[in-house]
């Protein structure tokens, strides 16, 4: 299993998210909007995004924080 984080520094839910993932022991590349990546790479993605985190898994979008939670239990 190999994840994509969409995040920004200081966000609480992409922390919660990346620390969810470590706990699982699921490797992920983080791509941080407005360091690496724009907002812009983000939306070809994922269009519709209004937030972040967005994540990927095995190429398949999962969503938010609270969609990954649900994915992996």
């Amino acid at each position: 299993m190999k994840a994509i984080v969409w995040s920004k520094e200081k966000c609480p839910m992409c922390v919660q998210a990346k620390t969810l993932l470590n706990s699982k022991n699921v490797e992920y590349e983080e791509r941080i909007v407005g360091v690496d990546w724009t907002k812009e790479q983000l939306l070809e993605q994922v269009p519709n995004a209004r937030s972040v985190p967005q994540i990927f898994i095995d190429g398949e979008l999962i969503g938010g924080y609270v969609e990954l939670r649900n994915y992996l239990n």
